[in-house]
């Protein structure tokens, strides 16, 4: 045979809201692939969400082979499916930011009334754009360099000396350093200012360095990778050109000129007259020579006098009144009026003009008639259309009617006019005004700070050269090139930055006025670049720049954007675009001064920024190094695995395609799952950068060493810059700086690991080293402690555990020469081997930094040395390691380890092994078994330990909710998910082993047992997985316990969804985690077995309320559960049980509310039997043996037709023995012939708050109607069955709702039950064809359920219009709201009757041909509007007078109606309603839906009314839904947290909306 490989495809699941948004923290999606191969992205979207109609998903991801196109979008059809989770999967080929949105037809409000099912494409609604970022896959040498394995290493080319010798000593050094990736500023030819970010022309080479050109750049990076072992970064530079940049004498429309921003104007005008003023202040009598803040006021005087006023500033703001008030006189004369879009609101303002104050006319006129508000420009820009002022003093002063008539001539038209716009000019004479505050205070900082102040550069005299102001524009200078431009042509904006500006605004565009309010801090030698909004706006500048980058990036590895915050964003992404088309792994590193995380998160995403440059030296204290390193370290050391699931081996077909264009032959493929997890942007955290001061300046010199230190133990990308390592004293000046660079590492011989003088170059390659190899290997968990003058960080591998421990005494001013009585460090389970301690000497005393500074032709580091010191002692004692720092360990030292932890340490990786093994674990179990060891709340695992065992406390935490996994796993995965390791289940698994000896320990006692042998393997699986982590560190046993829970949780979840339907199996997870709920109701228990003599599994009404003994098993609630967890879920042998046992205590015609295992069944309920009789017609549709179920024989518990009680150990129990089809006949023969008895052993003993008369049961049928009445006011038979329990309220034996009369859900069970009786009767598959009245009439099944159809609606229904009572039984007087379903017919208490409940749909579900299909699509859209809460249904009209929502069964007040919980039905909000809703709902929906669309948004209409019940499911410690909730879902105490019917109901649902797809399919 030819041995198969196996295929990994890495694949990251994202699922979509709702909203089509992602279900990611903060919409940033990274990706960061761990191998070379394509990955997928797996979209997962609810298959009848808001987005499926109509809906598709585009994406820009390109097919293998296809260029990337930011804006060619593919589009997937989104096909709904209301059982499905749509799954698109589309694999990535490169890295790059792409992006998805989705178009769908917007769900319209529910009504009766059909909406139009066709929606074209222009009424489609589109969501934003979100971002898919995928890092790049850098390779060095042949081999992968993830970025947290890249140390970079930055250097300012006119510094390097010449090419290519001295870069060659220089490279080498860096490279022997450890470093991997070296950054060069920019290469380019610089401008006039000879700042390497002022470039000149973007397309040339230095010649300085690179004579040759682009030769010399194609040998210098071919030597860094094959020599040097480096990558090359450079910047790119998009935001400004130099000033003297030859191409803009040819193209000034490139910058921001008079002509391109003519609403830079005034800032020019100003900026003029500014240098004007600079130019004059001799002859005006102003200092020249600042020297205190006096002489700056009178300064500052005359910017006001000789500036502000002379160029009339004000011009540019304000309306030119006498210009504007004779062109409306003339219309007005003219006759000419205004006529906008919105007539009739303007006519309605115009009116009241004549006699309205002055404010209004302004009003009107600011409203309708200004215009050049947009933004500012040539002087008097702002005008006012004088027809509309003309229509103003037309309704104010009447018409025109001549000079010498009675109305009004021009000059008081020209008064009127005059009067208000200048009012209208108050407005922007404050607006001036308030801009001239902020140019007189910025020109006065600026130049206090310029020239006075002490931390400023203080430069001197003004004059030509130094003038008051630095200018912010570049006027180009006329010659030939120029010539044919127009001046206004020649005057370009230059660039800068604004403090605290918004990153996302074009400082220079029409929507800002810092260059005339003169916030800029100007970059005086570089011209703003003007793209405009595309290629259109400035063609030649997008061409150009565009060739600049493909030329940056067909040599580098990677591209730092200059400036980035400032560059426009729309501009980046085609720049990146066009750059990744040459190279599609560019590494892309950018440093933003946004000043909000939120629009860093912005360019990150849309640009696909790989990582965003951060400094240590920013910190200034080490409290704030140690918070940087906590930031940037890693996840914490301990923490949990959240991001990885494997689905199981599956064979590839050999036709099949895994990948687009990829053909498998035979392999077998796993994928990898991964999670996308909420990540913050990927730092390249620099020790120091080009721009930023020097530890020499900013601490102490001999914090150098340790800053670096810190640094390189990050797992991030680490960085550092040329004079760093050397101790340069002070920060190099990019334009002014001429000297070459020096450096010890960049002599002749090697870099040897270890201390040496002048630098650090020795300890930063063994730094270096050990900062790629745990980047390269993914050691990325990390402890960082923080003590006074120390920082410590411990760095290690999640899996092998190996790794790094440094200790950092860091040099801030004052810290001395002591050892900072530093704590000793215990490292638990961990052992260590010193890899060496060292500190840096720095002579950085004066006459040392002169020495160096007075160098005229090299830049030099202070005189240094890194010398080792003894400063630690290290003890083992047990399996600890206690590391104490000795007396000699001054600020400026560091002591490094490398560790391990030998328990860790196993054959097959502990991580693979405790993950490993648990399926075939579980593969032998069954559901019950499940139920064991998935659940068990506190009192069914103490019923079944006789109460020795409950479930696990948790110290500080309290108790699980259920002794299986489930209660561990619903604690565990929010600390998995939020890595919350100071959780109290934390501290408790490294206080102790009790939770692995609980859990195991249950197992095997149960297993020992003849119920749950085959419980035997997992509990063996899990002692050897437990027995694996038991000895390794406390402090990680967490994460270890997690993974095994995890897996085991996973397995056994996977095994029962095994066991279950495929529509289970293969259904969303909202549907699986209902399905769940059936393992978690049904087990064993031995107080509440089916049968008195016999053990079975049986379905607990819900938890923990209703778990042991009587209270566990209610005849109502299994049958309303039953279909959806039994039937739904394949489970067809628990069903029968639970009919047979049912069915076997049949008495009265009725089956039991409570069963008590058939020992002391109580017949109280009247709606029981008949979900039973429904829950069996369900079943001979939907199980296997169909109605063979109606011959199956059962012994009785009672004898038939025999009201006589007697003990489960007379002879007469279970000596007579019936098939289904008897009981179900003398269930409807005993209703028919009528029934009165009172229920056997009546009295306090079995019911404490019952009044005597509740006892009495008395059931008839009406055979005019075919109705079954039943009840009275003292008891309460039906679902709704609180008995009024306070004797202080007066409530005692009072129910809070009898329900007396006929119940519209019993009718419409009834006739669903006689419908399909008398059908299979006709069929010959059910012997009996009518029934017995009190009388002896024979009524055949067939015509009692007509009876009941023709009379149901007469009956029941209450038109919405008066006009029709007369065709229906209904009291006027009564109605409390119209167009609904009765509750009642005929009860004790008639306004009962007419009260809105959540009942009515149970019928439309079971029995829709007894509704009026637009009456019931009326009452479902009222009750929709009325009565459905976002996860229950209220018990209650809202409008009703008896309405109370909040039940409190432990209140004891007063209050008739809430006591004691009596209002239990009067408004709380149950869940098990709601899938009848909903069924009913869907139904009557689509019975009106004739084309597909329309059924689809008949699906999304129930999946939007879903979201409430499948938010607490995922929430829910108990993995169920609740009893019930307070009004609009508040939780409820009181409330069963987990209940069968809750979620055996919408179950339900799902059953029927495959059947209804499958119909139409």
């Amino acid at each position: 045979m030819i041995p198969r490989t196996m295929m990994s495809n890495e694949v990251y699941l994202l699922p979509l809201n709702d909203d089509g948004s992602p279900q990611v923290a903060g919409e940033y999606i990274y990706l960061a692939p761990r191998c070379g191969d394509p990955v997928t992205i797996r979209f997962a979207i609810e298959g009848t969400s808001s987005i499926c109609c109509h809906g598709s998903l585009w994406v820009n991801i390109p097919e293998k082979g296809v260029e990337f196109r930011r804006d060619n979008f593919r589009e997937f059809k989104l096909t709904p499916d209301f059982n499905r989770t749509l799954e698109i999967s589309i694999p990535i080929y490169e890295a790059g930011a792409y992006a998805f949105y989705t178009t769908y037809a917007e769900l319209p409000a529910l009504s009766p009334k059909s909406s139009p099912d066709n929606t074209s494409q222009d009424e489609l609604k589109k969501t934003p754009l979100y971002y898919i970022d995928v890092a790049p896959r850098l390779r060095l040498d042949g081999r992968p360099l993830p970025l947290p394995a890249l140390s970079v290493f930055s250097v300012i080319s006119k510094f390097m000396g010449e090419y290519p010798t001295d870069w060659d000593r220089h490279l080498q050094g860096i490279s022997d350093r450890g470093y991997n990736m070296i950054h060069f500023t920019p290469l380019q030819v610089r401008g006039i200012s000879n700042s390497p970010y002022s470039i000149c022309d973007q397309l040339g080479w230095d010649p300085a360095c690179f004579p040759a050109g682009e030769e010399d750049v194609q040998r210098l990076v071919d030597s860094l990778e094959k020599e040097h072992s480096l990558l090359s970064l450079t910047d790119i530079v998009l935001n400004h050109t130099a000033n003297n940049t030859e191409w803009l004498q040819e193209h000034p429309d490139a910058g921001y000129n008079l002509t391109t921003a003519p609403w830079l104007e005034a800032a020019y005008e100003l900026d003029t007259k500014l240098l004007e003023l600079s130019a004059s202040l001799g002859s005006l009598g102003l200092p020249t020579d600042l020297e205190t803040t006096d002489d700056l006021i009178k300064i500052m005087e005359a910017v006001k006098k000789e500036v502000i006023v002379e160029i009339r500033l004000w011009e540019f703001y304000v309306l030119d009144v006498t210009r504007d008030a004779n062109a409306a006189v003339e219309a007005w004369v003219a006759g000419k009026t205004h006529v906008p879009q919105d007539q009739g609101e303007f006519s309605d303002q115009i009116e009241t003009l004549k006699n309205g104050p002055l404010e209004d006319k302004v009003q009107v006129v600011r409203q309708y008639g200004l215009h050049g508000t947009d933004h500012l420009g040539e002087r008097f820009r702002r005008r006012v259309d004088p027809t509309l002022v003309a229509s103003v003093l037309s309704f104010t002063l009447g018409r025109y009617e001549g000079e010498d008539t009675d109305g009004a001539d021009k000059g008081a038209g020209l008064q009127k006019a005059v009067e208000i716009l200048n009012a209208l000019n108050v407005t922007f004479y404050a607006e001036y005004d308030t801009d001239v505050d902020e140019i007189m205070e910025q020109v006065f900082n600026r130049i206090k700070y310029m020239r006075l102040d002490e931390h400023g550069p203080k430069l001197g005299p003004i004059n030509d050269k130094r003038p008051l102001i630095e200018t912010y524009f570049t006027r180009l200078p006329k010659n030939d090139k120029t010539s044919r431009h127009s001046p206004r042509d020649l005057v370009l904006v230059n660039n800068g930055w604004v403090w605290g500006g918004n990153a996302l605004i074009d400082n220079a565009g029409p929507d800002s006025r810092v260059y005339l309010r003169r916030e800029v801090i100007v970059w005086g030698d570089c011209v703003k670049l003007r793209y405009g909004s595309g290629p259109q706006d400035s063609p030649w500048l997008w061409e150009h720049m565009t060739k600049y980058a493909r030329l940056l990036a067909k040599y580098f590895a990677g591209l730092r954007i200059d400036n980035c915050h400032s560059t426009p964003i729309h501009v980046a992404e085609h720049i990146l675009d066009e750059a990744r088309r040459v190279r599609p792994d560019l590494y892309v590193v950018a440093e933003l001064f946004s000043g909000s995380e939120e629009t860093d998160y912005v360019f990150v995403k849309r640009l696909g920024l790989s990582s965003l440059i951060r400094e240590a030296m920013q910190a200034w204290s080490t409290g704030e190094l140690s918070r940087l390193v906590h930031r940037h370290g890693g996840r914490p050391i301990g923490s949990f695995e959240v991001d990885e699931v494997s689905r199981s081996q599956r064979r590839t077909s050999t036709s099949s395609l895994t990948l687009e264009g990829t053909r498998n032959d035979g392999e077998f493929s796993r994928e990898i799952i991964r999670t996308i997890k909420p990540t913050p942007v990927h730092a390249l955290f620099m020790d120091c950068t080009h721009d930023n001061e020097t530890p020499a300046q900013k601490r102490d010199a001999r914090d150098t060493l340790p800053n670096a230190a810190l640094v390189n133990m990050c797992s991030s990308a680490t960085g550092s810059v040329m004079g760093y390592d050397e101790i340069y004293p002070r920060l190099i000046d990019l334009v002014k700086e001429t000297r070459l660079y020096t450096s010890e590492s960049s002599r002749s011989k090697p870099v040897t690991v270890g201390g040496g003088k002048n630098g650090i170059g020795g300890i930063k390659k063994l730094l270096n080293q050990i900062h790629t190899l745990m980047g390269k290997d993914g050691y990325d968990e990390t402890h960082i402690h923080h003590e006074d003058e120390y920082v410590t960080v411990h760095r290690v591998h999640p899996e092998s555990r190996k790794g790094y421990f440094l200790i950092a005494h860091t040099a801030f001013p004052g810290y001395g020469n002591g050892n900072g009585a530093f704590s000793s460090v215990h490292l638990a389970g961990t052992k260590a081997r010193h890899l060496g301690s060292w500190m840096l000497e720095v002579d950085d005393s004066a006459e040392a930094t002169q020495e160096v500074l007075d160098d005229k032709e090299y830049l030099r580091g202070l005189p240094s040395r890194v010398i080792d010191v003894p400063g630690i002692r290290m003890e083992v004692t047990g399996d600890e390691t206690v590391i104490t720092v000795r007396d000699k360990f001054p600020p400026g030292s560091i002591a490094l380890f490398e560790t391990w932890i030998p328990t860790a340490e196993h054959s097959s990786g502990l991580d693979h092994y405790v993950t490993s093994g648990a399926d075939a674990a579980m593969s032998n179990l069954d559901l019950v078994d499940l139920n064991f060891l998935m659940y068990r709340c506190d009192a069914e695992e103490r019923e079944s330990s006789g109460g020795q065992d409950g479930t696990y406390d948790i110290p500080g935490h309290g108790k699980l909710v259920y002794a299986g996994l489930q209660g561990w796993w619903s604690v565990l995965e929010p600390i998995i998910r939020d890595n919350n390791l100071a959780h109290p289940l934390c501290q408790n698994l490294r206080d102790g082993k009790w939770s692995l000896d609980y859990i195991v320990g249950r197992l095997e006692r149960a297993s020992g047992t003849g119920s749950y042998e085959r419980l035997s393997q997992p509990a063996q699986w899990l002692r050897e997985r437990f027995n694996a982590i038991r000895p390794i560190p406390s402090f990680l046993l967490p994460r270890y316990f997690g993974l095994v829970l995890r897996t085991a949780h996973s397995a056994a979840s996977g095994r029962a969804l095994e066991l279950m339907t495929s529509n289970v199996r293969d259904g969303q997870w909202f549907v699986q985690k209902l399905a769940l709920v059936s393992v978690q109701q049904t087990g064993y228990v031995k107080s509440a077995s089916l049968w008195p003599q016999k053990a079975v599994p049986s379905l607990a009404a819900g938890l923990p309320h209703f778990a042991v003994e009587w209270a566990r098993c209610w005849g109502r609630d299994v049958f309303i559960s039953a279909r959806g967890l039994f039937l739904g879920t394949g489970r067809f042998d628990e069903a029968k049980e639970h009919i047979l046992a049912f069915g076997s205590v049949l008495k009265h015609g009725m089956i039991p509310n409570l069963l008590s295992s058939g020992d002391a069944p109580r017949y109280n309920s009247r709606d029981s039997i008949w979900f039973f009789l429904q829950m069996i017609q369900d079943y001979t549709k939907l199980a296997p043996e169909g109605t063979a179920l109606l011959r199956t024989k059962v012994k009785r518990r009672f004898l038939p037709y025999d009201d006589t009680w007697f003990p489960t150990d007379d002879p007469r129990a279970y000596s007579h023995e019936s098939t289904i089809q008897d009981i179900i006949q003398e269930a409807l023969q005993r209703h028919a012939s009528g029934m009165k008895y009172r229920e056997a052993n009546a009295g306090p003993q079995i019911d404490g708050q019952m009044k005597d008369e509740g006892f009495n049961q008395d059931i008839k049928v009406d055979w005019n109607t075919g109705l079954i009445f039943g009840g009275n006011q003292f008891n309460c038979g039906t679902w709704m069955d609180k008995m009024g329990e306070s004797e202080k309220a007066g409530s005692k034996g009072i129910p809070g709702t009898p329900r007396d009369g006929a119940a519209i859900e019993i009718t419409g069970l009834l006739y669903s039950t006689l419908d399909w009786l008398s059908e299979l009767h006709r069929q010959g598959q059910y012997p009996y064809k009518d029934v017995m009245t009190a009388d002896g009439q024979s009524v055949s099944l067939a015509d009692w359920a007509g009876r009941i159809k023709d009379n149901f609606e007469r009956c029941y229904f209450v038109p919405a219009s008066p006009e029709d009572d007369s065709k229906y039984d209904v009291n006027p007087a009564i109605v409390n709201r119209r167009g609904i379903y009765k509750d009642l017919y005929k009860s004790g208490k008639e306004f009962e009757d007419y009260q809105l409940r959540c009942n009515f749909p149970i019928a439309m579900t079971v029995a829709p041909a007894l509704f009026d299909p637009d009456h019931a699509l009326d009452a479902l859209c009222l009750a929709d509007r009325t009565i459905r809460g976002p996860t229950g249904m209220a018990t209650l009209d809202p409008a009703d007078l008896n309405y109370r929502p909040y039940y409190h069964n432990s209140e004891d007040s007063e209050d008739f109606a809430t006591s004691k919980g009596r209002n239990y039905h009067q408004g709380p909000e149950w869940l098990w309603p709601t899938g009848f809703f909903l069924r009913a709902l869907l139904k009557f929906d689509l019975k009106r839906r004739t084309t597909e669309e329309g059924k689809t948004e008949a699906f999304q209409q129930v999946t939007r009314r879903l979201a409430g019940c499948k938010k607490m499911i995922k929430e829910s410690v108990w993995a169920g839904l609740a009893e019930l909730t307070q009004k609009n879902g508040e939780h409820c105490p009181d409330s069963s947290p987990t209940q069968a019917w809750s979620a055996g109901c919408l179950i339900d649902l799902y059953m029927d909306a495959a059947a209804e797809q499958e119909k139409d399919s």
